[in-house]
């Protein structure tokens, strides 16, 4: 059982996980590895390559997660209500972080809620809080065609309040961030974690590693798509080649957030340019980056579970888990072929 390594008996009862004899219980799997139900930190059920799917489509993306291990989702924005999704006990729990929140012309159509003026920011953040289930994305930076490259959107003191008025709410906030320039605003107003954070530099690691901001690097989105990004940016040379620049140092930036204490969490960024079920593919991709084999499980199941409010493998907690026939810790590749999935309580796939 991990992510401790012991050897135990484990009952179900009620759709919750206990170490007590459940009597006239019938055997589920009579031996195995019990890994906590993978969790993808950056995911977004109900976005497609167009913008909002339908709900229809949502479930089928949700439905694909779980069946790849996936039980808890953190929804990192989608510009539809995906509501309906947490009411189905076959789907991954989610937790619901609402809309980005940019400018006009300043992130993907559609896809946030752009607001007319900075200052609107912290109102905006705490609508958001009021409607989420506990976190507020921000888009932190993107291209700024006046100048034709990554610029930040938010002034430092519209940052500030914005992130205290979610604090005060009770939610936790997040940003999208790929270059370097929106990266101090951000961590100085005291932001709880990073999406992608590719122009991280080694001061801003290590004051991230003080104050504990966690970072989801969302490797497979990074390595796989930003080159064509770069492609296709032909007008803006500057962006084009700071795209290439982060994409090529994205490894190295990844292994020395590890080294310097960083809490790292695995995160597809499934929805738009990436499939959905690819939490496995970003658990190796992290194991690349200079995370030990364990780490990198830990970032997609109990560490990423605790870090979340989520537990894991204990007394009386939902009984969302994988059961494998070999110990991921040696061959991450083990979690491709779950002998069994089981979510509240109930295996959705497997015997």
């Amino acid at each position: 059982m991990l992510p401790e390594g012991g050897t135990r008996d484990v009952w179900i009862s009620d759709g919750r996980i206990t170490f007590e004899p459940v009597e006239g219980a019938r055997t589920l799997v009579p031996d195995g590895f019990l890994v906590p139900g993978l969790v993808d930190a950056h995911c977004h059920p109900g976005l497609g390559t167009g913008g909002a799917v339908t709900v229809a489509e949502a479930v089928r993306q949700a439905r694909t997660d779980r069946d790849a291990g996936t039980l808890l989702i953190r929804d990192c924005g989608v510009p539809m209500d995906n509501r309906p999704l947490q009411q189905r006990a076959d789907l991954p729990r989610i937790i619901r972080c609402g809309r980005h929140l940019s400018l006009p012309k300043r992130y993907i159509p559609g896809l946030g809620l752009e607001l007319d003026h900075p200052d609107q920011l912290p109102a905006a953040v705490a609508a958001q809080a009021a409607d989420g289930d506990g976190w507020v994305k921000l888009v932190g930076d993107w291209i700024d065609r006046s100048v034709g490259d990554l610029a930040a959107l938010w002034p430092d003191d519209v940052l500030a309040e914005a992130v205290r008025v979610a604090h005060e709410a009770g939610a936790r906030v997040t940003a999208h961030v790929f270059g370097e320039q929106a990266l101090p605003g951000l961590v100085a107003a005291g932001i709880d974690c990073l999406e992608h954070g590719t122009g991280l530099g080694a001061d801003l690691i290590t004051e991230l590693a003080r104050l504990r901001i966690a970072l989801v690097p969302t490797l497979i989105n990074v390595l796989e798509n930003f080159p064509g990004i770069a492609d296709q940016a032909s007008k803006y040379p500057t962006y084009a080649a700071h795209m290439r620049a982060l994409h090529d140092g994205v490894l190295d930036m990844v292994a020395a957030a590890h080294e310097a204490g960083v809490p790292v969490y695995a995160g597809s960024d499934a929805g738009g340019l990436v499939a959905h079920g690819r939490v496995v593919d970003e658990i190796e991709a992290l194991h690349r980056a200079g995370l030990p084999a364990e780490q990198a499980l830990g970032a997609a199941s109990w560490a990423a579970r605790e870090w979340l409010g989520h537990p894991s493998l204990t007394e009386g907690a939902p009984a969302d888990l994988l059961v494998l026939d070999e110990d991921p810790r040696q061959n991450l590749a083990a979690l491709r072929h779950p002998r069994s999935i089981i979510l509240r309580g109930r295996a959705v796939q497997g015997t």
